[in-house]
């Protein structure tokens, strides 16, 4: 079989079905320069798209649309630890903005099913998640359209970053980019990807906030991985605002220097 119709196999598994060709392709790429057959090439794929992106989602998520809120974000494992927390974390990176806020979700997952505590807290919000997982963009333009909230979701790949960029560019500022626990699945799929999106945007928003976990979404053990590499990148090249950890996940807030 040739690498087109390796793909197609692939991707004829539900689960994969609805995921952006090119990050299938660049999954597949990892693979595909091995000494191994077809079948092996596509088992190894499956696994690591697997894991980059269905380790957190319920398949109950995917097959279901009239859900409260609330049964989605308990559901989806990201967003389950968020839960309780979500107006103190939204309180304190938007705490300086009263005008209409454009915030770009981007590896939006379900997230997009908390627009609820941006209005419980006051915030005018037009919301767009980016996101990956075909499945999950339908299931939040379900939501958004049935409580008429001023949000959409977009299925895209975050490796399509000229498009990524047009879709910022398109709002007025104030405009800000959350990367709530994304960064560490595209490093799996390209190392150093994470600083390229990071640098290539940031001269188009207001903010950026990324998170990842600081405790395991099981056991809620600490992780000995510190994430020095983003953190010193960030800390190197930009201007944090603010630093928490909330949750067993932590917050970091940032924009250009002055003098960029």
């Amino acid at each position: 079989m040739n690498n087109r119709e390796l793909i197609e196999k692939i991707t004829k598994k539900k689960e994969f079905s609805q995921l952006p060709q090119k990050d299938v392709e660049f999954v597949f790429e990892k693979f595909d320069k091995r000494k191994i057959g077809d079948e092996e090439k596509v088992r190894l794929t499956r696994d690591l798209l697997r894991k980059i992106f269905s380790a957190f989602t319920s398949k109950k998520i995917l097959s279901l649309k009239d859900k409260n809120p609330e049964w989605i974000l308990r559901k989806h494992l990201s967003t389950r630890e968020r839960l309780p927390f979500y107006s103190n974390v939204y309180k304190r990176i938007l705490k300086n903005f009263k005008c209409r806020i454009n915030i770009f979700d981007l590896g939006a997952g379900v997230n997009g099913f908390s627009y609820e505590f941006f209005k419980k807290n006051g915030y005018d919000v037009n919301y767009v998640g980016i996101e990956a997982i075909g499945q999950l963009v339908d299931l939040m333009n379900f939501y958004f359209k049935k409580s008429k909230f001023n949000a959409s979701a977009v299925h895209l790949s975050l490796f399509e970053l000229s498009k990524v960029k047009k879709i910022i560019q398109k709002q007025k500022k104030p405009r800000i980019v959350f990367l709530f626990k994304t960064l560490d699945s595209l490093e799996m799929i390209e190392r150093n990807y994470s600083k390229r999106l990071i640098s290539e945007i940031l001269p188009f928003v207001d903010l950026i906030v990324v998170s990842f976990a600081t405790k395991s979404m099981i056991r809620r053990e600490s992780f000995k991985v510190k994430r020095h590499w983003l953190v010193n990148f960030i800390k190197d090249n930009f201007e944090i605002l603010d630093d928490f950890e909330i949750g067993g996940e932590r917050y970091i807030v940032f924009k250009k220097k002055k003098n960029l």
